[in-house]
């Protein structure tokens, strides 16, 4: 069995605490606390890191790992993303402006990015239509970075599983690409 550490990053209020709590097979870790930024709308938020682990039906073994999301926190970004094979970027496309979080994220994480697969996931995309999916793929192009864009609503178990499953299928095309080139 094989054991992988992926890591679910992304603004506040996006959803990596619940995406790592509807998936998890164990009771997650998680360092909420009360929340002091008057900019937040939610009563707790994530301070160090969510942590979950899931079982895949060929028995990997996945490490969750979500990081908090305000950016005076973007030192355990790069302490979570090390080791990590892949990072799900959730974006909130209700917030003011999703493309540049996006880009908080993508140069936060810009490391890890470099070596590792990456998948990301529009949530709130039902009653935020703009922008769509087309600009979040011809925006992470711009800044030199390909990789799946998606919808999903992470509250939902299946949809969170599928973003995963996505992740390890960019996981194991890079891991065939490195392959190929050696």
């Amino acid at each position: 069995m094989s054991e992988l550490k992926i890591l679910i990053s992304g603004p506040p209020g996006a959803g990596k605490t619940t995406a790592i709590r509807c998936v998890s097979e164990i009771a997650p870790v998680s360092t909420d606390v009360r929340n002091t930024d008057d900019t937040l709308d939610k009563a707790l938020t994530t301070a160090g890191m969510d942590y979950g682990e899931l079982t895949l039906d060929n028995g990997e073994k996945l490490y969750l790992y979500g990081t908090p999301g305000q950016e005076r926190f973007d030192f355990m970004w790069r302490i979570l993303s090390r080791g990590a094979l892949g990072v799900i970027l959730l974006i909130d496309n209700s917030r003011s402006d999703p493309l540049a979080d996006l880009d908080m994220y993508v140069q936060g994480l810009s490391d890890a990015l470099r070596s590792t697969a990456c998948v990301v996931a529009v949530c709130r995309m039902q009653e935020y239509t703009a922008p769509d999916l087309d600009s979040f793929a011809v925006h992470l192009q711009s800044r030199g970075l390909l990789c799946p864009v998606v919808p999903a609503d992470v509250r939902n178990p299946q949809q969170v599983v599928a973003l995963i499953e996505l992740l390890l299928l960019q996981i194991e095309a890079l891991a065939q690409e490195k392959s190929h080139e050696e």
